[in-house]
C-alpha cells in the first residue's frame, strides 16, 4: 500500500507523558498526541461529543469577564469520573462550575486536573511538580504556590464552594463543600 499516508496517535493524560511520547515518534511523519481516546475520537470525527447539544445560555445579571462564559448544561468528566459541580473541560482547557466557566492557564489546567479528579485527596509537592510541571519537585515551591494563588482566585470569581487547602509540609487538596 504505498502512497497512503499513515498517522500515529497517541494517548497520554499528563504532560509528562506527552512530552515521552512525543520523543519517541519524532521520527514519525504525522503524530498526534491527545490526553483522551474521546479526544482522539472527536478529532478523527468517529463519534459527536454527546455533550454538543446547544448551549444553554443565561443573561448574566452582572458583568462578567471576558473570560468567563456560560457553560454547556451537565458535568464534564475529569480522569473518567463525572463530578456532580465542578469540573474540568480539557479539551477547552476551562474550569466549569453550575453552567459558568473560565479559561485556565496549561499549568492551571494541569494543576485542577490533579485535584478536581481526586477532590479530598492530598497531593504532595513532589507528585505535583512532576503531574503539571514533568519535572521532580526542587527548591521552595513558589511556582507551584503562585499557581495555587491564581486558582484561588478564579474559584473566588467563579463563585464555587470548593476551596483548595494547603497541607503545611506536604502538598494540597481540593475540599468541595
Amino acid at each position: 500500500m504505498s502512497g497512503i499516508a499513515s498517522l500515529v496517535i497517541g494517548i497520554a493524560s499528563s504532560p509528562a507523558h506527552r512530552r515521552q511520547l512525543a520523543q519517541l515518534f519524532g521520527g514519525t511523519e504525522a503524530f498526534l498526541i491527545v490526553s483522551s481516546v474521546d479526544q482522539a475520537r472527536r478529532f478523527l470525527g468517529v463519534v459527536r461529543r454527546p455533550d454538543a447539544v446547544e448551549p444553554v445560555t443565561t443573561a448574566p445579571t452582572e458583568p462578567t469577564e471576558p473570560a468567563e462564559r456560560t457553560a454547556p448544561a451537565g458535568p464534564v468528566a475529569v480522569g473518567g469520573t463525572p463530578t456532580p459541580e465542578l469540573s474540568v473541560d480539557s479539551d477547552r482547557r476551562v474550569l466549569c462550575w453550575r453552567g459558568r466557566e473560565i479559561d485556565l492557564t496549561p499549568l492551571e489546567h494541569d494543576f485542577l486536573r490533579c485535584l478536581v479528579g481526586t477532590p479530598g485527596h492530598i497531593w504532595s509537592y513532589q507528585r505535583l511538580h512532576r503531574e503539571v510541571w514533568g519535572t521532580e519537585h526542587l527548591g521552595r515551591g513558589s511556582d507551584l504556590h503562585s499557581v495555587v494563588r491564581r486558582v484561588r482566585r478564579k474559584l473566588v470569581r467563579l463563585g464555587t464552594t470548593a476551596t483548595i487547602h494547603t497541607v503545611r509540609g506536604v502538598g494540597f487538596r481540593l475540599a468541595v463543600s
